[in-house]
C-alpha cells in the first residue's frame, strides 16, 4: 500500500537524521494514511478510499459526494 492520499494527494516527505555526532542518515515521514469506506448516496455503493487523517477532515467538512466527484474529474479510479 503506497503512503498518499486520494483526497488530499498528501505523500511521503524525506530528509535527514542527524546523530550526536552529526552522522546523517535518510529517513522519511510518512502521512497517516487510513484505509476507510465510505457510502457514497450519489453513486449509491460503498466505496473505498486510503485517505489522511486531514483527508478525513476534508470529507467531513465537504462531503463524501464533493469529495468523490473531484475525485472522479481528476480521473482517478474509485
Amino acid at each position: 500500500m503506497s503512503a498518499h492520499c486520494q483526497v488530499t494527494g498528501r505523500s511521503p516527505s524525506f530528509g535527514k537524521n542527524v546523530s550526536h555526532s552529526h552522522v546523517r542518515a535518510s529517513r522519511r515521514w510518512n502521512p497517516n494514511i487510513q484505509r476507510r469506506r465510505f457510502y457514497v448516496p450519489s453513486l449509491g455503493r460503498v466505496v473505498r478510499l486510503q485517505v489522511s487523517a486531514k483527508g478525513l477532515g476534508v470529507i467531513d467538512r465537504l462531503g463524501i459526494d464533493a469529495v468523490v466527484a473531484q475525485i472522479l474529474a481528476r480521473g482517478d479510479k474509485l
